[in-house]
């Protein structure tokens, strides 16, 4: 339904010699996060990742192009920390994963991380790419699996067969992502407010009757 998404802690094709340190890689994706906090985007240096992380430099450079990739990667183990435990209802699932995003946007590290890399890349395509295909394309995950808990529980109509229902299903991840994502990020990061349970309760009402719902 989903294309798999890019592992953006394997090593780059054609390095050879030891393997990859996983303690070190954790290390410098969490020094990348505390100093962006610090320093912001601007004063950020490969050179400050490495001395915070206790690594070379050449350690960064053998895993990480540039800034742009590091940060981004930075961001996206933090998001692969979503989770969607099964709480026996669709209603219920939704405000769970919903309440998760929330609390994760709300950390210092995740939100100044994000806006920096979201900022950056409205001037660089490949930068843009890699945060579609790091973070938000490998958190569809989360919608394919609501969908299909849904669908075996009753609670949503089978996907139609062959291509053409496997597209509307594609389509419909994509929509259902980008709807849910995007009211928490703006309710997070633009109006700055909390992303409470009665809030995640009156926003999985609206996205599940409509507005009707709502009454």
């Amino acid at each position: 339904m989903v294309a798999r998404m890019h592992d953006s802690t394997s090593p780059r094709k054609g390095r050879t010699g030891r393997p990859r340190s996983a303690e070190a890689d954790r290390a410098i994706l969490d020094a990348t996060r505390a100093a962006l906090v610090d320093l912001g985007w601007g004063k950020l240096t490969m050179g400050e990742v490495a001395a915070r992380a206790g690594v070379a430099k050449t350690t960064l450079y053998r895993r990480w192009a540039n800034k742009n990739e590091l940060v981004v990667d930075a961001v996206a183990v933090l998001f692969d920390e979503l989770e969607l435990p099964d709480r026996g209802c669709l209603k219920s699932d939704i405000e769970g994963v919903v309440l998760q995003f929330g609390a994760l946007l709300a950390r210092p590290e995740t939100k100044t991380a994000l806006m920096a890399v979201v900022a950056e890349s409205t001037t660089d395509n490949a930068l843009r790419e890699r945060i579609r295909s790091a973070i938000v394309d490998r958190q569809k995950r989360l919608v394919v699996l609501g969908r299909e808990r849904a669908q075996q529980r009753g609670e949503l109509p089978p996907d139609s067969p062959g291509a053409e229902g496997a597209l509307a299903a594609t389509q419909a991840v994509g929509l259902i992502f980008d709807v849910i994502a995007g009211a928490i990020v703006h309710r997070t990061l633009v109006s700055s407010e909390p992303v409470d349970p009665a809030w995640a309760h009156s926003f999985s009402t609206l996205l599940l009757t409509g507005l009707v719902g709502l009454g």
